[in-house]
């Protein structure tokens, strides 16, 4: 059974909440099918601020699904938990075509981050349609090569205000994609873990140096994968800070009722 948002149980337990990996915050949660122009349909959630108000909005591309990733990657469902109340920021996760999760299974199969090009193209419509503003893509590992290679092009290009970037490994998106970052102009945070295991962050300022505009953060003692609160945590506040253009450091306690992760 593909488990419904909406029938989260949330308890206020009258006093602050330390926010931890598994809490849940009150958002407007839904189950959501995105349609691709080569006729897939891709499946997903998108989380609102309950209040209504939307600061900003995060379109997220999951790291590679053949090696597990998928639109419950932790730093994405994390995101989804906390930011739309913590910072007005809505969270659109899916999957890919033929990648699988809780949530269901998209159609389709992996093709290599070419076809995917549908994929990011339809999320990104998704959030056109339902008139979400301020939209950003949010890419993380072979998420990234996504974003790099698609969303510096129509449709995409007209359609979000910028990019940012977790481990970019640079395999897929070459050179050629980062010069049409740099020649579309609008703003690129490229987050490099020091331990990363494919793209550290001397490296990294060499190659993103064709990018005049990327903001690049080196983030001590993180690694590919971004295990642990600490790094979950400096990765959220990075990307809020980057769509929110201020600086944002997201509260460690929560005032009012919560939810914990079904089993």
């Amino acid at each position: 059974m593909v488990f419904d948002p909406s029938s989260l149980d949330f308890v206020d337990a009258g006093t602050p909440v330390p926010v931890r990996a598994s809490t849940i915050l009150p958002a407007v949660r839904e189950n959501i099918e995105l349609r691709t122009a080569d006729g897939l349909t891709l499946v997903g959630e998108l989380a609102l601020p309950a209040d209504g108000v939307i600061r900003a909005t995060l379109i997220t591309l999951h790291p590679l699904p053949t090696h597990g990733g998928f639109m419950d990657s932790h730093v994405y469902k994390k995101a989804s938990y906390r930011l739309p109340a913590l910072a007005g920021i809505a969270v659109l996760r899916f999957n890919t075509r033929g990648t699988a999760s809780p949530r269901g299974t998209s159609d389709g199969s992996f093709e290599e981050g070419n076809g995917e090009r549908l994929d990011v193209a339809a999320a990104v419509q998704f959030a056109v349609d339902r008139g979400l503003p301020n939209r950003w893509l949010v890419g993380w590992s072979f998420g990234t090569e996504l974003v790099l290679k698609y969303g510096a092009v129509a449709p995409v290009a007209q359609q979000v205000e910028g990019a940012v970037l977790l481990s970019p490994p640079l395999h897929r998106a070459v050179d050629a994609d980062l010069l049409a970052w740099a020649s579309y102009g609008k703003p690129l945070t490229v987050l490099v873990p020091e331990f990363d295991d494919y793209l550290q962050p001397e490296a990294a300022t060499a190659r993103f140096s064709l990018v005049p505009q990327a903001k690049l953060v080196a983030v001590d003692g993180a690694k590919h994968l971004w295990v642990g609160e600490k790094y979950a945590a400096r990765a959220l506040n990075e990307i809020s800070s980057a769509v929110l253009n201020t600086p944002v450091e997201l509260p460690g306690d929560w005032h009012g009722a919560v939810a914990v992760q079904p089993a």
